[in-house]
């Protein structure tokens, strides 16, 4: 149905009321929707408890000392895993074997502290306990070199660590263990020394490092030439399996032509024999 339309004294029309009213309304209701959502959102953010806020950041501090906790135990495991035998160390067998010696000496006579005067060692000590017990007590000094110059060469090294929190508690002990071990083995063999000979203690253990590099260079020595010894004979064997390889190559391509002319022989006798049927 067409709705008329209504022309104003002033010259102006209005369609039906209708269209006017229902435009109206609708904007009014458009209106009153914004204004509802803007009010339940400020009603929400104003009703928020604080307490929520707490708990989330409880939450998030528990999910932070989980993580570091986590991260931090596996750099202790890193740590404890390198180098983990690195200061499980043992004295030297020499060290029972010159208290076995010792006590040996010390049943025959000898008394620690005395050393027989110099010049005089055969007569005031005949059965040689001074002699015996020095040589033991070196062999037994010269042994622990290898674990004194060890610990001394990663000593700089830890106490860093151990200072920036770059090593385990684990193995910061295991470091100082080793460290008293050797520190304890060292001012022992030094009070050993002066027993056997006042005042050797000032010296013994820089003889000891003179003994060893000489022993360590002589071993050195012995297996270059070991080595070169080795290089040698395998050279010559080379040599020789050389030769001998090529004797056999030789009589392999001999054999080969014998085998190639028993065959072609063969060849031709079957040749003139197969004539002879035709």
């Amino acid at each position: 149905m067409v709705e008329e339309a209504t022309i104003n004294p002033d010259g102006t029309q209005d369609m039906g009321g209708g269209a006017g009213a229902g435009f109206d309304a609708g904007a009014d209701a458009g209106n009153e929707s914004m204004g509802g959502e803007e009010s339940i959102l400020e009603e929400v953010s104003k009703g928020l408890d604080p307490v929520y806020y707490l708990i989330f950041g409880v939450v998030i501090f528990g999910l932070l000392v989980y993580l570091f906790r986590s991260k931090k135990s596996e750099v202790d495991e890193f740590f404890e895993e390198m180098d983990g035998d690195k200061f499980n160390l043992k004295l030297p067998s020499q060290v029972d074997e010159y208290y076995d010696v010792k006590d040996k000496c010390i049943d025959a006579g000898w008394e620690p502290g005395v050393a027989p005067p110099p010049g005089k060692q055969n007569t005031a000590d005949p059965k040689g306990h001074h002699r015996v017990l020095a040589q033991a007590l070196m062999k037994r000094c010269i042994s622990d070199i290898p674990i004194v110059t060890h610990i001394q060469k990663e000593s700089a090294g830890m106490n860093k660590l151990y200072s920036q929190s770059m090593c385990s508690v684990k193995q910061w002990r295991s470091y100082q263990a080793a460290e008293a071990l050797v520190s304890n083995e060292v001012d022992e063999v030094r009070a050993e020394a002066d027993e056997i000979e006042p005042g050797w203690s000032q010296v013994i253990w820089k003889q000891a490092m003179q003994y060893h590099t000489m022993l360590k260079k002589k071993h050195s020595d012995e297996m270059q030439q070991v080595m070169s010894a080795a290089t040698k004979r395998k050279e010559i064997e080379d040599k020789v399996n050389a030769a001998k390889k090529k004797v056999d190559d030789a009589k392999a391509k001999e054999l080969a032509a014998e085998k190639a002319a028993e065959e072609l022989i063969k060849a031709e006798e079957r040749e003139k024999q197969s004539k002879k049927i035709i």
